[in-house]
């Protein structure tokens, strides 16, 4: 049968038997949206409860002139199961310094939120405990050195964490606590002062008694001169053998 081609050829294409029986391609699907994140929510629909149970930690640190009273209440997750949790669900903090109530204000409402939405909350920690402050850190008790306020936060945080078993963390063993308690002793039998004895002046009586050389061991209960730790923030690097040996952690600059 004859076909009668009216408008001008443009353009031609050879067609083989083959190609008629092969299926034509099906078009490509049109995305109607963009993609957006999956924010992981908590497998559970929760409204906060009338009661909740929870902790209050103080911070007194030399940069504020009142304490810092941290309090993080828990949701329980399958009350009453084998498989009962505790999980943060809401911070609050509360100083009688009015001088920082912006940002304190902000960190509570930010964080609550970041609890409530459930998932991995534990990155919260590590990004506190980061935070610098430009005027300089402090030494706390035990020696161990806290960068800024809000790092300390987050060690309050990791604590609390620690508590309610969502942060685990890794015993040390026993041969490891042993090593560290034969260096701590050597060190300290190395740098041991021989004890001096004190003339006593003419009618002193019991005054002149024999007095240690000794300097008397820092509050943190590490020797005197010891530098900061980079792995666990304690002032605890004393120089054992030519290498730079932490008696808190383990750590060896040596390896």
């Amino acid at each position: 049968m004859a076909i009668k081609i009216e408008k001008k050829i443009k353009g031609y294409n050879v067609v083989k038997p083959e190609d008629k029986a092969s299926p034509a391609p099906a078009p490509s699907p049109v995305k109607e949206a963009a993609p957006v994140a999956e924010v992981i929510q908590m497998h559970e629909s929760l409204e906060r409860p009338e009661t909740l149970v929870g902790n209050t930690y103080k911070i007194k640190s030399p940069l504020f002139e009142h304490a810092l009273y941290v309090t993080i209440n828990d949701i329980v997750l399958n009350a009453g199961t084998p498989h009962e949790q505790r999980r943060p669900f809401e911070l609050f903090i509360n100083s009688k310094n009015m001088d920082h109530f912006q940002w304190i204000v902000a960190l509570t409402r930010i964080l609550s939120a970041v609890f409530r939405k459930g998932g991995d909350v534990t990155f919260i920690v590590e990004e506190l405990k980061a935070v610098f402050d430009p005027r300089g850190g402090y030494f706390k008790a035990g020696g161990i050195y806290m960068p800024s306020i809000v790092a300390e936060i987050g060690g309050v945080i990791e604590q609390h964490m620690k508590s309610i078993g969502l942060i685990h963390d890794p015993e040390m063993s026993d041969a490891t606590r042993q090593l560290i308690a034969e260096k701590r002793a050597a060190y300290e039998n190395a740098n041991a002062k021989p004890a001096t004895k004190s003339v006593a002046p003419v009618g002193a009586g019991s005054a002149g008694e024999s007095q240690s050389a000794s300097a008397s061991p820092e509050a943190s209960g590490f020797p005197p001169g010891a530098t900061l730790c980079v792995k666990c923030n304690t002032q605890a690097l004393v120089l054992m053998d030519g290498c730079q040996t932490c008696l808190n952690c383990g750590y060896s600059k040596c390896g």
